[in-house]
């Protein structure tokens, strides 16, 4: 929505005028892909059976689902800058910092304040907010945690944190996926992704495939891709953080 409607005052009895509504509409175009290629020579696949066909094939699906993570992660040029803004305070700034035991818990609450100042709580309580870490971040987070107040260290050193877990009001997450440099935080489902369902999730087996020199190779090629793209709209630029780190 490109206009936000005036809240104005009212006096009972007395006419008013409607503001107008508009639309900007914001395309995402799908124009790049990822593909893995895998050949597997017959006496290979004779010998460890359909198996190793199948092994390979999904290997390859997880390879894509990564590469899908990463390019996610290298996107950080669409968000808000968040780093030093000077004597060691966090905000809205490029200037890199290093995540440490000491300012990781500030480097919660002012991705929670940029979010306030943004005026996106409402959509913030509706999605939640997240914090994608390093593993090395990870770590002083789950030590910070498992540091302060009885419940949160009993629950944490109980359940564990493998994947994630929710602290501070903010679900964290793990990647080692990172472009160097940069974290990614903000409010959950606003980074938009698209993805070409036609071609998304198939398996191509080519039966004597050729080869890079001309002719054809003995064996079976596995293919696979992706086509897609991220979108951060314009509403969602300023409640997307790129952390800029040491």
């Amino acid at each position: 929505m490109s206009t936000t409607p005036a809240t104005v005052a009212l006096t009972r009895g007395t006419a008013v005028s409607f503001d107008d509504f508009a639309l900007t509409n914001e395309a995402l175009t799908i124009s790049t892909g990822r593909q893995h290629n895998l050949f597997i020579d017959h006496a290979d696949l004779a010998q460890a059976d359909f198996k190793l066909q199948m092994d390979l094939a999904d290997r390859q699906g997880q390879l894509i689902n990564e590469r899908i993570e990463v390019d996610m992660l290298a996107s950080h040029a669409s968000w808000t800058n968040f780093g030093d803004t000077g004597g060691g305070a966090l905000g809205l700034a490029s200037t890199l910092f290093t995540v440490s035991a000491t300012n990781i818990d500030d480097l919660i609450r002012g991705i929670k304040r940029e979010i306030r100042v943004a005026n996106g709580w409402s959509l913030a309580s509706q999605k939640g907010i997240f914090v994608i870490w390093r593993p090395a971040d990870f770590e002083l987070l789950e030590a910070y945690v498992q540091a302060n107040g009885f419940t949160e260290a009993d629950k944490a050193l109980k359940e564990g944190t493998l994947e994630g877990f929710r602290y501070m009001g903010v679900d964290h997450y793990v990647s080692n996926d990172h472009t160097a440099n940069h974290l990614f935080a903000g409010i959950k489902k606003m980074f938009i992704l698209g993805i070409c369902r036609t071609t998304w999730g198939k398996l191509h087996v080519i039966q004597n495939p050729p080869g890079s020199s001309g002719g054809i190779l003995s064996g079976i090629g596995l293919h696979t891709r992706s086509d897609s793209a991220f979108l951060s709209t314009n509403t969602a630029d300023a409640l997307l953080y790129d952390i800029n780190v040491n």
